[in-house]
Protein backbone atom coordinates (compact mmCIF):
# COMPACT_ATOMS: atom_id res chain seq x y z
CA UNK A 1 0.00 0.00 0.00
CA UNK A 2 1.38 3.29 -0.94
CA UNK A 3 2.18 5.88 1.83
CA UNK A 4 -0.99 8.36 3.13
CA UNK A 5 0.56 10.91 1.23
CA UNK A 6 1.11 9.36 -2.45
CA UNK A 7 -2.56 8.27 -1.89
CA UNK A 8 -3.16 12.00 -1.77
CA UNK A 9 -1.63 12.85 -4.51
CA UNK A 10 -2.94 10.14 -6.39
CA UNK A 11 -6.49 11.74 -5.28
CA UNK A 12 -5.45 15.29 -6.01
CA UNK A 13 -4.35 13.94 -9.70
CA UNK A 14 -8.02 12.24 -10.08
CA UNK A 15 -9.64 15.15 -9.13
CA UNK A 16 -7.69 17.41 -10.97
CA UNK A 17 -8.76 14.86 -14.09
CA UNK A 18 -12.14 14.62 -13.13
CA UNK A 19 -12.25 18.74 -13.20
CA UNK A 20 -10.94 19.04 -16.88
CA UNK A 21 -10.92 15.74 -18.76
CA UNK A 22 -14.01 16.72 -20.83
CA UNK A 23 -11.90 20.17 -21.86
CA UNK A 24 -11.99 20.40 -25.82
CA UNK A 25 -8.37 21.01 -27.29
CA UNK A 26 -10.14 24.76 -28.31
CA UNK A 27 -11.48 25.92 -24.66
CA UNK A 28 -8.07 23.81 -23.46
CA UNK A 29 -6.46 26.15 -25.78
CA UNK A 30 -8.43 29.66 -24.46
CA UNK A 31 -6.85 32.34 -22.02
CA UNK A 32 -9.19 34.85 -21.00
CA UNK A 33 -6.91 37.77 -20.13
CA UNK A 34 -3.99 37.55 -18.12
CA UNK A 35 -5.11 33.61 -16.91
CA UNK A 36 -2.74 30.37 -17.75
CA UNK A 37 -4.77 28.16 -20.78
CA UNK A 38 -6.17 24.81 -19.26
CA UNK A 39 -3.83 23.00 -21.61
CA UNK A 40 -0.94 24.83 -20.32
CA UNK A 41 -2.18 24.30 -16.97
CA UNK A 42 -2.29 20.67 -17.71
CA UNK A 43 1.22 20.54 -18.69
CA UNK A 44 2.70 22.78 -15.82
CA UNK A 45 1.78 20.30 -13.46
CA UNK A 46 3.16 17.47 -15.46
CA UNK A 47 6.30 19.22 -15.81
CA UNK A 48 6.43 19.62 -12.08
CA UNK A 49 5.55 16.03 -11.12
CA UNK A 50 8.26 15.03 -13.78
CA UNK A 51 10.97 17.49 -12.37
CA UNK A 52 10.32 16.25 -8.59
CA UNK A 53 10.13 12.01 -9.36
CA UNK A 54 11.90 11.42 -12.41
CA UNK A 55 14.91 13.98 -13.01
CA UNK A 56 15.76 14.98 -9.12
CA UNK A 57 14.63 11.67 -8.19
CA UNK A 58 15.52 9.49 -10.85
CA UNK A 59 17.99 11.32 -12.94
CA UNK A 60 15.62 10.59 -16.07
CA UNK A 61 13.41 13.14 -18.37
CA UNK A 62 10.87 11.68 -20.75
CA UNK A 63 9.29 15.06 -22.23
CA UNK A 64 11.93 17.78 -22.73
CA UNK A 65 8.73 19.66 -24.40
CA UNK A 66 7.68 20.13 -20.54
CA UNK A 67 10.80 21.99 -18.96
CA UNK A 68 10.93 23.93 -22.75
CA UNK A 69 7.24 25.18 -22.68
CA UNK A 70 5.31 24.54 -18.79
CA UNK A 71 8.06 25.35 -16.51
CA UNK A 72 7.88 27.99 -13.60
CA UNK A 73 8.11 31.25 -15.59
CA UNK A 74 7.79 30.75 -19.34
CA UNK A 75 5.63 32.35 -21.77
CA UNK A 76 2.36 31.31 -21.90
CA UNK A 77 1.14 28.66 -24.48
CA UNK A 78 -1.93 27.16 -25.76
CA UNK A 79 -1.47 23.73 -27.00
CA UNK A 80 -3.81 20.88 -27.61
CA UNK A 81 -4.76 20.02 -24.31
CA UNK A 82 -5.39 16.15 -25.59
CA UNK A 83 -1.47 16.04 -26.75
CA UNK A 84 -1.16 17.51 -23.18
CA UNK A 85 -2.75 14.85 -21.36
CA UNK A 86 -0.99 11.82 -23.02
CA UNK A 87 2.32 13.33 -21.54
CA UNK A 88 0.73 13.79 -18.12
CA UNK A 89 -0.36 10.59 -18.17
CA UNK A 90 2.95 8.91 -18.81
CA UNK A 91 4.82 11.22 -16.49
CA UNK A 92 2.01 10.19 -13.63
CA UNK A 93 2.71 6.37 -14.40
CA UNK A 94 6.02 6.89 -14.46
CA UNK A 95 6.24 8.63 -11.10
CA UNK A 96 4.07 6.05 -9.72
CA UNK A 97 6.75 3.64 -10.25
CA UNK A 98 8.94 5.29 -7.51
CA UNK A 99 5.86 7.06 -5.65
CA UNK A 100 4.63 3.57 -4.77
CA UNK A 101 7.71 2.51 -3.25
CA UNK A 102 7.63 5.02 -0.60
CA UNK A 103 7.87 4.60 3.16
CA UNK A 104 8.55 6.67 6.11
CA UNK A 105 11.78 6.58 6.35
CA UNK A 106 12.20 7.80 2.48
CA UNK A 107 9.60 9.93 2.91
CA UNK A 108 11.91 11.90 5.59
CA UNK A 109 15.08 11.74 3.63
CA UNK A 110 16.24 14.48 0.67
CA UNK A 111 14.39 14.22 -2.73
CA UNK A 112 17.75 15.01 -4.44
CA UNK A 113 21.17 16.26 -3.21
CA UNK A 114 20.41 20.22 -1.30
CA UNK A 115 16.30 19.43 -1.65
CA UNK A 116 14.08 19.37 1.07
CA UNK A 117 12.72 15.71 2.18
CA UNK A 118 10.56 14.24 -0.10
CA UNK A 119 7.56 14.14 2.05
CA UNK A 120 7.46 18.48 1.85
CA UNK A 121 7.68 17.67 -1.99
CA UNK A 122 4.75 15.61 -2.07
CA UNK A 123 2.57 18.05 0.08
CA UNK A 124 4.29 20.80 -2.56
CA UNK A 125 2.83 18.72 -6.05
CA UNK A 126 -0.83 18.09 -3.59
CA UNK A 127 -1.00 22.06 -2.92
CA UNK A 128 0.27 22.69 -6.48
CA UNK A 129 -2.49 20.23 -8.05
CA UNK A 130 -5.60 22.11 -6.11
CA UNK A 131 -4.31 25.62 -6.80
CA UNK A 132 -4.17 25.10 -10.58
CA UNK A 133 -7.54 22.68 -10.46
CA UNK A 134 -9.39 25.96 -8.97
CA UNK A 135 -7.87 28.25 -11.54
CA UNK A 136 -8.83 25.75 -14.07
CA UNK A 137 -12.50 25.94 -12.75
CA UNK A 138 -12.83 29.50 -13.04
CA UNK A 139 -11.67 29.36 -16.34
CA UNK A 140 -14.02 26.56 -17.31
CA UNK A 141 -16.79 28.85 -15.61
CA UNK A 142 -15.94 31.76 -18.04
CA UNK A 143 -16.13 29.92 -20.68
CA UNK A 144 -19.65 28.90 -19.52
CA UNK A 145 -19.48 25.40 -19.17
CA UNK A 146 -22.03 23.70 -17.18
CA UNK A 147 -22.32 21.04 -14.78
CA UNK A 148 -18.88 21.59 -13.09
CA UNK A 149 -17.94 19.12 -10.49
CA UNK A 150 -18.92 21.23 -7.66
CA UNK A 151 -16.96 19.77 -4.50
CA UNK A 152 -14.14 17.59 -3.63
CA UNK A 153 -14.62 13.52 -4.82
CA UNK A 154 -15.06 10.66 -2.79
CA UNK A 155 -12.29 11.19 -0.46
CA UNK A 156 -13.76 8.88 2.40
CA UNK A 157 -12.85 6.50 0.35
CA UNK A 158 -10.18 6.74 -2.92
CA UNK A 159 -7.70 8.84 -0.12
CA UNK A 160 -9.31 8.43 3.64
CA UNK A 161 -6.65 9.49 6.28
CA UNK A 162 -4.87 6.86 7.88
CA UNK A 163 -2.21 6.72 10.54
CA UNK A 164 1.14 5.78 8.94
Amino acid sequence: MPANLVEQLQFARSEFHRGLSDVSDQDGATRLGPTNSISWIVGHLAWQEQRYWLRRARGTTLFHRLDEEFAFGKAPSTPPISEIWEMWRQVGAASDDWLDDLDLERLNQPLAEDFGNVGTYLNRTIYHYWYHLGEAMAVRQALGHHSLPDFVGDLDHQAPWRPE
